[in-house]
């Protein structure tokens, strides 16, 4: 007998319901708009990517890449019986020399062994028995029978990669892309923080660094915001410095935290070595005031990365956009450089931010790309933003069910089945019950549902081939022929986005 079981979503995951998922495809097409309306064209990219993609670019020393990343091995699939005769040993080793043979078996030096071993140990089965069985299956076990794949946890490197893949530096201008979908982190979930989680992104990658490229990309980040009602944002901006003032500041930075390590968390004190920048990003209370005393990358900037962190300023005045400077804002990943910035948003508590970002001018070239290619992007964490959104109490007015039909009689049905089809068709969203229903029962079904109009068909509409249209908000109804009924809702669709 079966177990019942109760399935649920896996923790860190959800499911976002009809009722919410309205409002994220509004968020997104928002964001589509805004981002096409600054030239900013779509890439699709894959959910997983090489394990390496990730590690080169963001850095081994992170904690996204060695605590966060779902990692598994695309494996090549070998069935073992149990228990193993001697025929299924002989059709294991055809099918590893097989696979060896069509390359889906990874031709390093190490299966190369482990394929001969097996091969060996197959034909000794026989006259040695159980010892060469033991020591077939450990060779089929020690197969890295496939490539390390890794859910993507951020969408920046896929992007780069796919620069590189289709030779995109050849195409006219400075290639502006933009993406949407869910990324994946063994993270704690929390408020708005989640396993699977969603964003929104954007890079420019091309020859130019300057400062306008930044600004603008600020400024159209705010205006996306504005245009979907997020407000009291805050936008912090950094330099972090390039690679000939980034290492000796952070080599300044890890001697003056030894000098400290006994004040800070175990977290911390693991940092100093691997990656000191991040001290600066905790949020432990206990470690503010040993953070304050720290030296500040602002002030061992070198003269290149200053002048770009004043003209970029000089733009966002340009532009009239306000920010905050905020010098422990240093990103987590290992390929920024120069630009880093955050926007935060109420309602998120102390998980604030909803999108952060920066350039990272080497990272086409650290993964094999054509030299002197430059790029900047952010991320907006979709999940906070909606929160942030609905947090706010503004939301906006979201399409919904137009028309709901109620018919009654048996010549009404192929009248609603034909009139549903050409309000479907002016893009009116329609509800046709599949059975016939009393008219009180069906104008309550259609008021829960949020209808705005009922379309009643009675045997009197049929007889007169008109309509009676009820507005269910104020119960004023009217009656129609077929023209008029389509041109005013068409009206009513275009006038009030239902």
């Amino acid at each position: 007998m079966t177990e019942k079981r109760e399935f649920r979503a896996i923790r860190g995951t959800r499911d976002i319901l009809p009722a919410d998922s309205a409002l994220w495809h509004w968020f997104e097409q928002i964001a589509r708009e805004t981002l096409e309306s600054y030239n900013f064209r779509e890439i699709r990219l894959p959910i997983f990517e090489d394990t390496q993609l990730f590690a080169r670019s963001i850095g081994v020393d992170t904690d996204v890449v060695s605590k966060e990343m779902y990692t598994f091995e695309d494996r090549e699939q070998f069935h073992v019986a149990h228990p193993l005769s001697l025929v299924d040993v002989i059709r294991l080793d055809e099918a590893v020399a097989e696979a060896w043979q069509r390359g889906t078996i990874p031709r390093t030096a190490a299966n190369e062994a482990e394929v001969l071993t097996l091969h060996e140990a197959c034909r000794d089965i026989e006259r040695a028995g159980t010892p060469a069985v033991l020591r077939f299956l450990d060779s089929v076990r020690n197969l890295a029978l496939g490539d390390s794949l890794t859910l993507r946890p951020e969408a920046t490197a896929s992007v780069a990669r796919a620069y590189i893949e289709h030779g995109m530096q050849t195409l006219p201008g400075n290639q502006k892309l933009y993406y949407v979908g869910p990324m994946f982190r063994r993270e704690r979930p929390q408020r708005g923080r989640y396993r699977q989680f969603y964003q929104v992104g954007a890079e420019v990658l091309g020859a130019s660094d300057a400062p306008a490229i930044d600004a603008e990309v600020l400024e159209m980040l705010l205006v996306l915001f504005k245009r979907a009602g997020l407000e009291n944002t805050t936008l912090y901006i950094n330099s972090i410095g390039c690679k000939e003032c980034r290492p000796k500041y952070v080599e300044l930075l890890r001697e003056e935290l030894r000098k400290v390590v006994d004040k800070l968390g175990p977290d911390s004190q693991r940092r100093i070595e691997t990656n000191p920048l991040r001290v600066l990003d905790s949020k432990l209370p206990e470690e503010q005031a040993v953070i304050e005393k720290l030296p500040r990358i602002s002030e061992h900037l070198c003269a290149a990365c200053r002048q770009h962190f004043a003209e970029l300023k000089d733009e966002l005045h340009l532009r009239d956009i306000s920010y905050d400077e905020n010098w422990r804002l240093v990103r987590g990943l290992d390929y920024y450089t120069r630009t880093t910035f955050e926007v935060t948003a109420t309602g998120l508590g102390s998980q604030n931010a909803v999108c952060g970002g920066g350039r990272y001018d080497g990272l086409v070239d650290l993964l094999g790309g054509p030299a002197g290619v430059k790029g900047i992007g952010f991320a907006i964490g979709t999940d906070r933003a909606i929160l942030s959104i609905q947090e706010g109490g503004k939301l906006p007015h979201l399409p919904g069910l137009s028309v709901f039909i109620a018919r009654m009689g048996a010549k009404a049905y192929p009248v609603a089945v034909n009139i549903a089809k050409k309000l479907r068709a002016c893009g009116l969203a329609v509800e046709l019950p599949p059975q016939e229903m009393k008219f009180g029962k069906a104008l309550g079904l259609a008021d829960k549902l949020g209808a705005r109009y009922a379309l009643i068909i009675g045997e009197d509409e049929v007889a007169s081939g008109t309509y009676t249209l009820k507005r269910l908000a104020d119960a004023e109804q009217k009656k129609l022929s077929e023209d008029e009924l389509l041109e005013y809702l068409e009206s009513e669709r275009r006038g009030s986005g239902a």
